[in-house]
């Protein structure tokens, strides 16, 4: 029997593809004793999922996932809840038109009704505490099942759901939060001057599997045609449009390279009309999403990861995307750019290049000079698994994760 309470995660998607440092932090918790069971905003959108998924015993429920169409799923157990605890359910409804009259967003109805589901679903489970991840819809359903169900919650915040939230609505989840993590520093520092007085904002980075990523010295010498390697969305806040002017310029300076661009999203069509019109085609391979591992052989044949990373218009930004920390445990290169937590990974000249967001030239130069300078190499790419080695392990991580639920009695 475990010595720990059980916790109730409450997630978006369970599991999604992009997000395996939400999926390998369950795993992690789960082999350091914490009991965990799972709540779902909504059924995984992928086909297929990562192989470290298999290895989570928590169980998941799947909260009904829109307002209309799951009305009748949403309505007895919130009457349970209701007739069970009536003020408890009188304050959550309060706060909620507070919230509805501020955003004006049905979202916080829906939210109010999937805390409600949860709540009676949690009953006889032994969850004693909810923790979210993302600040925004998750963190809401577990700030009003928090009420419903008598018990604290928690939330991790990441990127997006950080900087596009209201300010509002986030300051007043940090307040009624026992505890917050976010995943850099440059984040902490942002919530933290929303938090009230005294409360403190833990900075704990993801980090990722050193065991799964081997650095075996081959990435040292750059051999042409130059393999250059992206792993995205295909979202504003990546630059993938400064990426791909970048590599047009050195196409035009006549440089040997293939580039192998993975992911999938909502500017497909904006991405792939780019190439073409840069007479990108003959060079670039287009993979879709791919699980880790192959993934992983990518990263194998690669001469240089890539990202260009900038603050989208709704302010949505990235924090320190795995996909760099994977590609220099690697010892794979990478060039990056200056936003956003993003100089907490990557020291320039020491352990990557660095060079301003949206500035296409820049970028061409940085990755041309760290494609043929033999020298920054053989310097960065030693310098770049230390790096990974000494603040990114997910299992030192981890410990430190789990010594701040333990602090709050958890």
């Amino acid at each position: 029997m475990s010595k720990f309470r059980p916790v109730g995660f409450i997630l978006k998607g369970y599991p999604r593809i992009s997000e395996t440092f939400i999926s390998n932090e369950i795993r992690l918790l789960e082999q350091s004793g914490f009991p965990i069971h799972i709540f779902s905003m909504r059924k995984p959108r992928e086909s297929f999922r990562h192989a470290s998924v298999s290895e989570i015993r928590a169980k998941v429920t799947y909260l009904p996932s829109t307002l209309l169409t799951s009305l009748p799923e949403f309505l007895i157990p919130n009457l349970r809840v209701l007739l069970r605890s009536p003020k408890r359910y009188g304050r959550a409804l309060r706060l909620m038109c507070r919230r509805f009259a501020r955003t004006r967003k049905s979202a916080s109805i829906k939210h109010l009704l999937q805390a409600g589901y949860l709540a009676d679903k949690m009953q006889d489970t032994g969850i004693t505490h909810l923790h979210a991840h993302f600040a925004h819809s998750p963190t809401s359903v577990a700030l009003f099942a928090s009420i419903l169900g008598n018990v604290p919650f928690s939330f991790t915040g990441h990127a997006k759901d950080i900087y596009t939230s209201n300010q509002a609505q986030l300051a007043e989840k940090i307040a009624r939060a026992k505890f917050v993590v976010t995943c850099t520093r440059y984040n902490r520092d942002y919530l933290q001057k929303l938090a009230p007085a005294g409360k403190q904002v833990h900075a704990v980075y993801h980090g990722i599997d050193l065991k799964l990523f081997s650095s075996n010295g081959h990435h040292i010498t750059a051999r042409k045609p130059y393999t250059i390697l992206t792993v995205a969305r295909f979202v504003e806040k990546k630059g993938l449009p400064t990426i791909l002017r970048a590599l047009a310029d050195l196409r035009r300076q006549g440089i040997d390279f293939r580039y192998v661009l993975i992911g999938t999203g909502d500017e497909e069509k904006k991405i792939r009309a780019l190439i073409r019109e840069l007479n990108l085609d003959p060079v670039t391979e287009l993979t879709g999403s791919l699980a880790h591992e192959q993934v992983l052989e990518h990263f194998h044949n690669a001469d240089l990861f890539v990202l260009g990373c900038r603050v989208a218009a709704t302010g949505d930004r990235d924090g320190v995307p795995n996909v760099l920390v994977e590609s220099m445990a690697m010892g794979v290169p990478v060039v990056g750019t200056t936003i956003s937590a993003l100089p907490e990974l990557i020291t320039h000249e020491e352990t990557g290049l660095l060079v301003p967001p949206e500035d296409d030239e820049a970028m061409g130069a940085a990755m041309l000079r760290m494609l043929t300078d033999a020298e920054l190499r053989a310097r960065v790419i030693p310098a770049a698994r230390k790096k990974v080695e000494q603040d990114f392990d997910n299992r030192v991580l981890i410990r430190k994760l789990g010594e701040i639920y333990k602090s709050f009695g958890i």
